[in-house]
């Protein structure tokens, strides 16, 4: 049975390969080459659509994001403990990547959580700061976490967070679910007398990238890309630093050793 006969395993608009080119949502490759930014061309692979020129920068912006963190990110450290017994890149980014989660790294749970209920709020037909007020009353009652709000760091202001917003605003990108998400980081401080806590940096890139239309899962991804460049140039000094094998040293232990008997142990199991 010929290729063309054979049916269809897989279809896909993202991309088709010609003998003359290789076509990316429909453009030939070699006309995007050194035309597009990465970031313009990002955008366009992920939605389908030629980005504004606003939209571009706004994907400059997040793709700029999130670069590094030191050694106070997880998906660094993993990666390169990781190297350190397997000096290779790949594997490096592979341990960096699979960080990325509820915690650290990952806009997609604010992002569900902003989509669900900004639409529970337009269902509502409430003011947003009366809805706002009632659903953070809701929230601190069940004792739910409101992801994207705190940080270890950063009071009053995330400064990351503070500057996504600003590049939004003048592209023209901030938009409803920013103002519905602002209002409710509101309620929180107010409720919860905090008013310190801040919109972090995964908070405010759920608000940005959702009204430009990705989902909770394509901004994990988006957050994702964003780390590769501070996690390659950890794992490229980790593996050119010859160190070996590293060890988390005994001095961060914080559980006491517990010696115990085996021969005892195993009787009490009822071994003979």
């Amino acid at each position: 049975m010929s290729a063309q006969s054979t049916p269809s395993f897989w279809t896909t608009t993202v991309s088709d390969i010609m003998p003359e080119d290789v076509y990316i949502r429909g453009y030939p490759l070699r006309s995007i080459l050194g035309r597009l930014s990465f970031a313009a061309v990002s955008y366009l692979i992920i939605r389908g659509a030629m980005p504004t020129p606003g939209q571009a920068r706004m994907m400059e912006t997040v793709l700029c994001a999130i670069l590094d963190y030191s050694l106070q990110k997880s998906g660094t450290v993993a990666a390169r403990f990781v190297v350190s017994v397997n000096p290779q890149m790949t594997a490096g980014l592979a341990a960096g990547v699979l960080a990325a989660g509820e915690h650290a790294m990952s806009p997609e749970y604010t992002g569900r959580f902003m989509i669900d209920n900004y639409r529970r709020w337009k269902e509502s037909g409430e003011s947003v700061d009366t809805f706002a007020e009632k659903f953070v009353a809701e929230l601190r009652r069940t004792k739910a976490r409101v992801p994207g709000f705190g940080h270890q760091v950063f009071r009053g202001v995330d400064p990351r967070a503070q500057r996504i917003k600003e590049v939004a605003q003048e592209v023209g990108v901030w938009g409803p679910y920013g103002d519905w998400y602002e209002a409710v980081h509101r309620a929180f401080k107010a409720a919860a007398a905090k008013p310190d806590l801040v919109i972090n940096d995964m908070g405010m890139l759920a608000c940005v990238l959702a009204e430009m239309g990705f989902t909770p899962q394509e901004m994990v991804g988006l957050s994702i890309l964003s780390t590769f460049p501070g996690l390659i140039a950890h794992v490229s000094e980790e593996i050119s630093s010859g160190v070996r094998n590293r060890i988390v040293p005994d001095s961060i232990a914080s559980i006491p050793r517990n010696r115990r008997d085996l021969e005892e142990d195993l009787k009490s199991a009822g071994w003979s």
